[in-house]
């Protein structure tokens, strides 16, 4: 992150007036906070009534060493996708529901911002995805990119998908299944999690396979290392249709004979905590695993 942070983009969730309250108070605390404050475009009446620049999710890019993303974690998740490539850290405010991203709470703004504005925070890079289309004819998609998980759906919910997965050159198994989600590290507390997948630590270089409501039983998920690229062709019947979608938000139709490929994305996803995130400590709250140490047992490192 920056040793200087002069700049800061604020971007809120599109559709929820609710978030409209925070969107502003985080506007005048930076402000108090003497940072210059550029709003997504997509909120100019706030930037507006507040005397604030609106600018486009590019400039806000170019512009802001710090981004602040006040929504849930779909909030997030698009702006990580468009903002990827410019290295800039995104620090999350919940406005939303779960919040496995958006770790800062409103009634909490001032005090982590000033503690990640003194460079207190806590760094946090993050595994992308990168979603490529190749058509049974040869040709391909423009490649997407996906924050959480790239995910093979069927179109017609009522009938399986007919589809085999490779790694690299190697030929893993042929599916019978309603479809299957390809899921980074920070995707795995998602679909993926739902879907019988294990929990990845962000820190760890690899992606998981996991098949959504599978024919056969022993259909089980698997990890495999992030550095090869995943391909996933779907076969079956000509009439059959199927669908890929990233991260639940962007949405394209496959035919038989097209494949999937993911791979990492050539960037990675910059984020911030504040200072007192933990990993763990986030997971036991939002999963509400055991909330901590026993205090018969204690830490056995001390």
């Amino acid at each position: 992150m920056p040793q200087a942070i002069q700049t800061v983009g604020v971007i809120g969730k599109r559709t929820d007036p609710a978030a409209l309250p925070t969107l502003t108070a985080l506007c005048r605390i930076l402000s108090e906070l003497g940072r210059e404050v550029l709003v997504d475009d997509v909120h100019a009446s706030l930037a507006v009534a507040e005397n604030l620049p609106a600018v486009a999710r590019e400039e806000l890019g170019r512009r802001s060493q710090l981004i602040v993303v006040v929504g849930g974690d779909g909030t997030l998740l698009d702006a990580g996708r468009s903002l990827a490539r410019f290295g800039v850290p995104l620090l999350g405010v919940n406005q939303g529901r779960l919040g496995f991203m958006v770790d800062v709470r409103p009634d909490e703004m001032r005090e982590a911002l000033q503690a990640v504005l003194a460079g207190e925070g806590v760094a946090d890079d993050r595994l992308l995805l990168n979603m490529l289309i190749r058509h049974a004819d040869g040709s391909a998609k423009t490649p997407a990119l996906a924050v959480n998980d790239v995910v093979l759906r069927n179109f017609a919910s009522i009938r399986m998908l007919d589809f085999e997965t490779w790694l690299g050159d190697e030929f893993i198994s042929q599916h019978r299944a309603d479809g299957m989600i390809v899921s980074s590290p920070t995707g795995s507390t998602a679909y993926a999690l739902s879907g019988g997948g294990p929990v990845v630590h962000p820190s760890v270089s690899a992606l998981t396979l996991v098949p959504i409501c599978p024919h056969t039983l022993s259909d089980r998920p698997i990890v495999v290392p992030a550095a090869a690229t995943v391909r996933i062709v779907l076969r079956g019947p000509a009439p059959a249709m199927a669908t890929v979608t990233c991260d639940g938000q962007v949405s394209k139709p496959l035919r038989p004979g097209d494949a999937i490929e993911v791979s990492c994305a050539p960037n990675l996803l910059k984020l911030i905590h504040p200072r007192n995130y933990q990993y763990f400590s986030l997971l036991r709250d939002k999963l509400h695993w055991g909330r901590g140490p026993s205090k018969t047992i204690g830490n056995p490192r001390a």
